[in-house]
């Protein structure tokens, strides 16, 4: 069962998801080298850091747990943690969960988005996530696509012909509605940034700026987002 342990301090890692709700910031997974490997750390836990006491207290969860990955876009929505991707020793992901964190019976227990709309993302990690209402909104990361799924918003990097899969970076945006259980790609105007990945971002008012990022031929960018209905303005 999930549960709560009190003044403890959240482990040194890379890679995690960090995203607040009112006046506190979760933290979940990433990784830690230990020897020179990379370590995942464990998917159960979910690591609070109260800002007006400065404390830190670690939640044990359980439920339709996400594996253990780095990589993974984390954004805090209405009082629910989103996990979007990640790549894990499996490969890249494109599923998605999200816990409560308001239930009221200090559980934390998580639950897979498994019953929606439209196509979601190819699978992928070091993406970012804006939050505009009731949207989640995504853009680019490195991950994995097959011959069929190969379009202009990708970047090749590498590729294994036998298998027919391609790996590289994204541009693409997809949009997930929280309300409608409903992902969307809207079309796009303007010329969108250099695929990337491990990129910033941040949501000014309507609009989600990208700054730098790893792309195919190393740049650094600043990008504007104008979010309007279904369709995505880009410029600065």
């Amino acid at each position: 069962m999930a549960g709560v342990q009190r003044f403890s301090v959240a482990e040194e890692r890379s890679g995690h998801c960090a995203a607040m709700d009112q006046h506190c910031l979760y933290v979940w997974g990433g990784y830690v080298t230990i020897e020179e490997n990379e370590v995942y750390l464990p998917h159960d836990e979910i690591w609070v850091f109260d800002i007006e006491n400065g404390l830190w207290r670690v939640h044990l969860t359980d439920g339709d747990m996400p594996p253990s990955m780095s990589g993974s876009c984390g954004a805090c929505l209405n009082g629910k943690l989103y996990i979007f991707g990640g790549y894990d020793d499996k490969g890249y992901s494109n599923q998605m969960y999200y816990v409560n964190l308001r239930s009221g019976n200090r559980e934390f227990t998580w639950k897979q988005v498994k019953h929606f709309k439209g196509q979601p993302p190819t699978a992928r990690d070091k993406l970012s996530c804006w939050v505009y209402k009731d949207l989640l909104i995504y853009f680019g990361g490195y991950g994995s696509r097959r011959h069929n799924e190969l379009n202009d918003c990708f970047d090749v990097h590498d590729a294994s012909w036998e298998g027919q899969m391609f790996w590289g970076w994204n541009n693409d945006v997809h949009v997930f509605d929280t309300e409608k259980q409903n992902w969307i790609q809207p079309v796009v105007k303007n010329s969108p940034p250099q695929a990337r990945a491990a990129h910033s971002c941040a949501l000014l008012g309507n609009k989600g700026y990208v700054f730098a990022g790893r792309v195919l031929v190393s740049i650094t960018l600043l990008c504007g987002l104008n979010v309007k209905q279904n369709t995505v303005f880009f410029g600065l």
